[in-house]
């Protein structure tokens, strides 16, 4: 599966590269994602179980806990798109936990209509 957008993910390896356990961490997600042969979404969720399905449109937030940094990323077909990174706290501050906002927000990105 091809990752669009992998910048997000490679930005935030270079900034906490002194977190080792956060860069394998990342690691292991773009790899996870980059030699997956998930059939459909229930095959994500079990071998990721750090996978929260939050849009019906497949759109999942990874929580990675070493560091308490959460990923949006988008599913379709053969491609993901890293759509937000940040930490945990940014994350509550823009989001607050609830679905209802995380469509908000990706409707007013254009992600969704």
């Amino acid at each position: 599966m091809e990752i669009i957008r992998k910048d997000k993910l490679l930005k935030l390896k270079k900034k906490k590269q002194g977190n080792v356990k956060l860069v394998k961490a990342i690691d292991k997600l773009i790899n996870d994602i980059e030699n997956s042969e998930w059939k459909d979404k229930s095959d994500l969720l079990k071998s990721r179980p750090d996978a929260d399905r939050v849009h019906p449109d497949d759109f999942f937030f990874f929580d990675i806990n070493v560091h308490r940094t959460m990923i949006l990323i988008l599913f379709k077909e053969q491609e993901a798109e890293i759509i937000w990174v940040g930490n945990h706290s940014e994350y509550d501050n823009i989001f607050k936990g609830n679905k209802h906002t995380i469509e908000t927000w990706l409707r007013n990105y254009g992600k969704i209509k």
